[in-house]
């Protein structure tokens, strides 16, 4: 069974910046190199949204909200998945999630990391 587990959020200022990491267990690096991966963010109240993906050749999506500030990278080696948040906003405040991207198949969702931005 894959298991996600995500870390590095926490409390930032406005203008602050996080890195938060995801890595997958209980799965091959073939498996995690085939999958387009995503970072998703729950906000209280809302949806769960995904916010920035990348493919098996490094190609990139971003919501517009994120564009030119969130960087997602991956390190299938590790089987890991990054996501660079840069000059965050309070709006960017919710849970963080990675998962599968662009398939109805999705692995267990893990805890989440708490990302909270201050204004």
């Amino acid at each position: 069974q894959v298991q996600l587990v995500e870390s590095g959020g926490g409390l930032v200022q406005t203008g602050g910046s996080l890195r938060l990491s995801c890595a997958a267990s209980g799965t091959t690096f073939t498996i995690f190199y085939s999958n387009v991966m995503g970072w998703y963010r729950q906000a209280p109240g809302k949806q769960r949204e995904l916010v920035a993906s990348i493919s098996t050749g490094d190609r990139t999506n971003y919501v517009d909200s994120v564009k030119g500030r969130f960087t997602i990278s991956r390190d299938n080696g590790k089987k890991t998945v990054f996501l660079q948040m840069n000059s965050l906003k309070p709006e960017d405040t919710a849970v963080y999630y990675c998962n599968v991207a662009g398939s109805m198949n999705k692995w267990p969702w893990g805890q989440g990391t708490q990302v909270t931005v201050s204004s």
